[in-house]
């Protein structure tokens, strides 16, 4: 989706609207639209460093998008998130035990992955509804949220807004978007090798 909508766009948008355009294109990437957030914040933290945005408002709306979209997400996912998960996993036919396999491994990590999602590609499109349909009890889930969103924003906004004098604000987004790749492919794998060194630990030992 970055890559359809560029980052001279988002600059432009960004300096049209101001702090709605950052508010709200968080607040859509959170809840499950899959918008660059990522980067608006960035353009955000960038744009406070030059001048033409207030450093305070550009952070409060960041934290602010974060917190309601990811709510926004959770409520979808707790109310109807399961029955169309169901659906869609039949359309690429994964079993509703298997989907039942994958909601379990989330519940039990649903605080990790709500916090430290933010910084993961695609985990933070989909923490919130997948935290709501893994019926995580809401005043954890906005704990977890909250602090994920107070130090992600502090973070992005920050990086942009001091590295961005001295680094083109392109390298600077590449850079995040590499880390939170790695990132995804890093949990992925920690999730998928234990399971695969366990099945393959039982085929070499069938009678165990």
């Amino acid at each position: 989706m970055s890559e359809v909508i560029s980052l001279e766009v988002i600059q432009e948008i960004a300096r049209q609207y101001g702090y709605w355009a950052i508010f709200l294109g968080i607040s859509l990437e959170n809840a499950g639209v899959p918008l660059p957030g990522e980067t608006i914040t960035l353009v955000g933290g960038f744009l406070a460093g030059s001048g033409e945005l207030d450093y305070g408002l550009v952070f409060g709306c960041a934290v602010g998008g974060a917190i309601l979209g990811d709510n926004f997400g959770y409520w979808l996912g707790k109310w109807g998130g399961w029955s169309l998960l169901v659906k869609i996993g039949r359309l690429f036919r994964i079993s509703e035990a298997q989907l039942q396999e994958v909601k379990t491994e989330f519940k039990n990590n649903a605080a990790r992955a709500v916090f430290l999602g933010r910084f993961i590609a695609l985990l933070r499109i989909f923490a919130g509804p997948l935290a709501g349909i893994a019926e995580m009890p809401y005043g954890k889930f906005l704990l977890c949220n909250s602090a994920g969103a107070l130090i992600w924003a502090g973070i992005m906004v920050s990086l942009a807004f001091f590295l961005g004098q001295l680094v083109p604000l392109e390298q600077i987004a590449a850079w995040v978007a590499q880390f939170s790749v790695l990132a995804l492919f890093l949990i992925a794998g920690a999730i998928t090798l234990p399971r695969w060194l366990e099945t393959r630990k039982r085929s070499f030992n069938p009678g165990e």
